[in-house]
């Protein structure tokens, strides 16, 4: 035993993730195929392949340089780079605790209750530090990306073999329509009909593709097979997070990258990670948000965790993505705010866009009807200011304001649309369950906003977008007398 790491189970799992074939023949359990599960399992493996393409090298980069840098998450967020990257951390070491859990339950059906869960003691250790026994292959980068390729091929096949059987099931269900038409005997001839004899052509042919579907995707793999395909995987990008978050987030093991074609990464001897004990605070939250419309401040932005929170490990990641009561996402209205912000986008489309303004009341009342009491008074009160000195009817006023909503939509924008996106990401629509792309981040939504500069943006926006609409009609109206 090395670092408290059993011998006899670890070797076993070493034998699992090296080939595909039994740990004994005369175990029947080693032969069950998955079946109906083998959709569950290429979800598990498009998102363990979005985990591994969300920490490459070009998207790491992406990360650093453009979302974490952009105005809308600086001036909302947060401008703490090593709090945003703790952030990013928390939510891919969830993702991957997710993918974990279930691979453990097909290792719990592989074995039975009785056997010892191989996967998931390995896993454990694994994120405890105690990683210096374990097989160096598999945090090898050649070898990871073979198995993403080979989980790519069997994501595809399953995935069309999810619609074939769909469309299958929409067939049977016209055939039955069919055969339940008639209540009591009738003649032959209307029985077997031509519609008939092509629903049952299409049913055949839909069984032989979907038979031949079966045999190349997962439903025809073993539990032996798949565990094996996606437990090397799993650990490498566990591997991979501490390699590159390791300097940011404390508590997580040390690593060491190896550079070149074929890199891998290995795991040091445990110690305490360098770290520093106080971050630098972006600033202050200012407590009126006034928006300008000429430039967005980004110097300060609220400091959503206190120094204490930014010094102890983390191992409990779901605790860190809560978020506070002051922000948008802890209040539980991100989804309503970007449905609002992505909206009023739509209404300055259409003032720009004169072909479009016949849905403009349409849009209008929506977002009226979506906003909740505390921001219908606070547009009020900012359109009552507006309408004590209208000024003089000039064109100029409202490309003015039309002006200065484009200014704020441009940061403002962007994350709204990451928060829809996020949202419908984290579905369970198909679309998406099988689709291995790296995925949005919460930090580049509008969970962690500061809840007043989200606010007073959200008013400056739509009091710019009335009284756009309103010295229109007044145009309008005076040309007509």
């Amino acid at each position: 035993m090395v670092m408290g790491v059993p011998m006899a189970w670890l070797s076993e799992l070493k034998a699992l993730v090296s080939s595909s074939t039994g740990y004994d023949d005369h175990h029947v359990l080693h032969q069950e195929t998955i079946g109906i599960l083998a959709f569950e399992a290429a979800a598990t493996m498009a998102r363990l392949v979005s985990l591994y393409k969300a920490l490459s090298e070009a998207e790491i980069l992406r990360l650093r340089s453009d979302t974490m840098r952009s105005q809308g998450v600086a001036y909302l967020n947060s401008t703490n780079q090593p709090f945003l990257l703790r952030l990013a951390c928390a939510e891919l070491m969830t993702e991957l605790d997710r993918t974990a859990f279930v691979i453990s339950r097909f290792d719990k059906k592989h074995h039975g209750l009785t056997q010892v869960k191989r996967f998931i003691r390995v896993y454990s250790d694994l994120k405890a530090g105690n990683c210096s026994d374990l097989e160096q292959s598999w945090f090898s980068k050649k070898r990871a990306e073979k198995k993403v390729r080979k989980m790519e091929k069997y994501i595809t096949a399953t995935s069309k073999l999810c619609t074939e059987m769909e469309v299958l099931e929409v067939s049977r269900q016209k055939l039955n329509k069919q055969c339940n038409r008639y209540s009591g005997p009738m003649p032959v001839s209307k029985v077997v009909s031509n519609a008939t004899n092509d629903l049952l052509a299409d049913i055949k042919a839909q069984d032989q593709k979907i038979h031949k579907l079966k045999e190349e995707s997962l439903w025809s793999k073993t539990f032996n097979k798949v565990i094996g395909i996606m437990a090397p995987l799993a650990f490498f990008i566990f591997a991979r997070i501490c390699s590159v978050f390791g300097p940011f987030v404390p508590g997580l093991p040390a690593v060491v990258t190896l550079d070149g074609k074929n890199s891998s990464i290995s795991f040091a001897p445990v110690s305490k990670l360098r770290f520093p004990s106080r971050l630098s605070s972006s600033g202050p939250m200012e407590k009126q948000a006034v928006i300008n419309s000429k430039e967005v401040p980004i110097r300060n932005s609220c400091p959503i965790f206190g120094s204490k929170d930014q010094t102890e490990p983390h191992g409990n990641w779901k605790k860190l993505l809560e978020a506070p009561s002051k922000t948008v996402g802890g209040s539980s209205m991100a989804l309503r705010y970007a449905d609002v912000i992505v909206s009023a986008e739509k209404l300055l489309l259409m003032k720009s866009n004169s072909n479009e303004s016949k849905g403009e009341s349409i849009v209008r009342d929506e977002i009226y009807e979506m906003l909740p009491l505390r921001l219908r008074e606070a547009v009020r009160r900012k359109l009552r200011e507006c309408w004590r000195d209208p000024g003089p009817l000039d064109g100029s006023l409202a490309d003015g304001w039309k002006e200065a909503v484009e200014r704020i939509m441009r940061w403002l924008s962007p994350v709204a649309h990451d928060t829809l996106r996020w949202q419908a990401e984290r579905n369970m629509d198909r679309r998406h369950c099988f689709d291995p792309k790296p995925k949005a981040l919460l930090l580049q939504t509008l969970h962690f906003s500061d809840m007043d500069k989200t606010e007073a943006a959200i008013v400056e926006v739509l009091v710019g977008l009335s009284c756009v609409c309103w010295y229109e009609e007044r145009c309008h109206e005076s040309l007509r007398l």
